[in-house]
C-alpha cells in the first residue's frame, strides 16, 4: 500500500459522470493509495455520493460532498468545483435535474449529426455507455470507437465532437453568479478548477471579486511553476486552495491517482468556511 496518511484527493470522478470506475471501487482504489479523504466531484452529477459516502464509512474514507458545475465564462467552459453542501438540497438537486435533461438533448443532437456526417451510431449505445450517471462527450467517443469509426478515444475528440468540431453542440449556459449562489445556498463552498489550462491571473482576480472562495492549484496539468504561482495568488487575495488528481481511470489513465493531493488542513480549511457560509 502507498502510505499518504494525512493527504486528501478533492477531484475524483466516477462513472456516474465521466470516470471509468463506479463509487465503492474507486474508493477501494483511494484506500489502496492511503488516502484518508476524498471528494467526488461527478460533472453536473451527485448520484454517486450516497453510496460513496457510506462505503467510505465502512472503508476509513471520509467522502467529502462535491460537484464539478459548468459555467459561462467569457469564452471559456469553465468549471466550478462545489464542495462540503448539502447534497439532498432541493434547489440544487432541481438544477442537476435540469442539466442531466439538458445533457440528454445535447448528446442526441450530437449523435444525429455524426449520422449526417456518415457515422450512425445509436444513441441507444451512447445510453448505455453513460448508465445511470450523466451522458456526456466521452460516452459518444467510447462508442465511436466501439463502432469503428476513430482509432482512438481522442481522435473522436480531435476530428468530430471537441470543440468547433463538426458534430460538436455547445452546453447550456450558466452564469457564474447563479452557480455560487445555488453552491453556497447548499452550505458549500467554491473552487475553480483547473484554472491553470486557459484563465489568466487577471481572470482569477475577477472570479475571487465574483465571490469564488478556493483556487485548485494541485492538478496534473499544473507544473510546479504554475502551482506554486496559484497559491501565492489565492494567500494574496485571501482565498482558499484546494487539489486533487481529476482521476478518471480507463482510458484515461491510471497513474495520477495518489500523485496530486493536498494536506488534510485544506480540507478542514474548507469545513470551517462552509460552516460559515
Amino acid at each position: 500500500m502507498i502510505q499518504a496518511n494525512g493527504y486528501a484527493d478533492l477531484h475524483l470522478h466516477t462513472n456516474h459522470s465521466d470516470g471509468y470506475y463506479c463509487a465503492t471501487e474507486l474508493i477501494d482504489k483511494t484506500v489502496a493509495h492511503g488516502l484518508k479523504t476524498v471528494s467526488i466531484v461527478d460533472h453536473d452529477e451527485i448520484g454517486a455520493l450516497d453510496e460513496a459516502i457510506e462505503y467510505g464509512k465502512t472503508m476509513g474514507v471520509e467522502v467529502i460532498p462535491g460537484v464539478e458545475l459548468s459555467v459561462s465564462y467569457k469564452q471559456f467552459d469553465l468549471h466550478v468545483l462545489g464542495y462540503c453542501f448539502d447534497h439532498k438540497n432541493p434547489e440544487l438537486v432541481e438544477h442537476l435535474n435540469l442539466f442531466k435533461k439538458e445533457r440528454i438533448q445535447r448528446a442526441e443532437k450530437m449523435v444525429a449529426s455524426l449520422t449526417r456526417l456518415g457515422m450512425p451510431i445509436s444513441f441507444e449505445a451512447v445510453m448505455r455507455k453513460a448508465g445511470h450517471g450523466s451522458v456526456g462527450r466521452p460516452h459518444i467517443a467510447n462508442v465511436l470507437l466501439d463502432d469503428g469509426y476513430v482509432y482512438s478515444f481522442q481522435e473522436a475528440f480531435n476530428k468530430y465532437i471537441g470543440n468547433g468540431k463538426p458534430a460538436h453542440v455547445g452546453k447550456l449556459k450558466i452564469d457564474i453568479q447563479a452557480v455560487l449562489q445555488l453552491v453556497k445556498a447548499a452550505g458549500g463552498v467554491c473552487s475553480i478548477a483547473h484554472p491553470g489550462l486557459e484563465l489568466s491571473n487577471d481572470d482569477l482576480l475577477t472570479l475571487i471579486k465574483e465571490g469564488v472562495d478556493a483556487i485548485e492549484v494541485v492538478h496534473p496539468k499544473h507544473n510546479k511553476e504554475k502551482t506554486s504561482q496559484l497559491k501565492q495568488l489565492a494567500e494574496n487575495n485571501g482565498v482558499l486552495t484546494t487539489g486533487g488528481s481529476d482521476f478518471h481511470g480507463g482510458t484515461k489513465g491510471e497513474e495520477a491517482l495518489g500523485k496530486y493531493k493536498v494536506p488534510d488542513e485544506v480540507v478542514q480549511n474548507l469545513k470551517e468556511l462552509a460552516a460559515r457560509q
